[in-house]
């Protein structure tokens, strides 16, 4: 599937085939691509928590409101990062690149980060956002569908997947065999109303 259709064709879908699986191959592609996602300075600050226990999904499903994908859907995705990725080796992100660009981007790394939480939390939310719509059109385009969730106990489920006390969660994805379409598009807003030209 193209992408463009892949965009056109995504939906947020709430029921799937509990008994399909993700083949290996699937599986390990879908995250090949969302680590293909941007990131600021390239820190790659995103984690991916793949549930793959049905008991440890089990302990998750109350914690997200019963919505039954939570253990239906072949993948259970919660998307976190690392909120001092950037401080972390961060050589590691430029050992490819020439040393006068490496001379350039690690302390400009240290610069934008160093003593600013907000600017680390805000980054890992970028970063995370993008990572999940790479994710949901990646699988799209493999013939999966998927939906991004917020609706859980963040605290809770944090504790659960022992959460490092620097890292933060922001959603779910849950990938698999869609079994029931989602609802006709409720209603889109006009391009005139979303589509600024130079002002507000």
């Amino acid at each position: 599937m193209d992408t463009l259709t892949a965009i056109e064709q995504r939906r947020a879908i709430k029921h799937f085939d509990p008994e399909h699986k993700l083949t290996d191959a699937e599986t390990e592609q879908l995250f090949q691509l969302a680590m293909l996602s941007p990131t600021a300075f390239n820190i790659q600050n995103w984690r991916f928590v793949n549930v793959k226990d049905p008991e440890l999904r089990k302990q998750i499903l109350p914690l997200a409101w019963g919505q039954a994908h939570v253990v239906e859907a072949s993948l259970l995705i919660i998307l976190t990062a690392d909120l001092k990725a950037w401080e972390k080796e961060p050589k590691r992100y430029w050992r490819n690149a020439a040393t006068e660009v490496q001379n350039f981007m690690l302390p400009a790394i240290k610069t934008y980060y160093e003593n600013k939480d907000q600017v680390q939390r805000d980054e890992a939310f970028r970063s995370m956002g993008i990572a999940a719509q790479t994710l949901m059109l990646a699988a799209k385009a493999i013939g999966y569908d998927s939906c991004p969730m917020d609706g859980f106990d963040f605290d809770a489920v944090g504790k659960l997947i022992n959460l490092p006390e620097d890292h933060v969660i922001g959603q779910f994805v849950v990938i698999g065999k869609g079994i029931k379409e989602a609802w006709p598009r409720p209603g889109q807003l006009a391009m005139n109303e979303v589509v600024i030209e130079n002002k507000f």
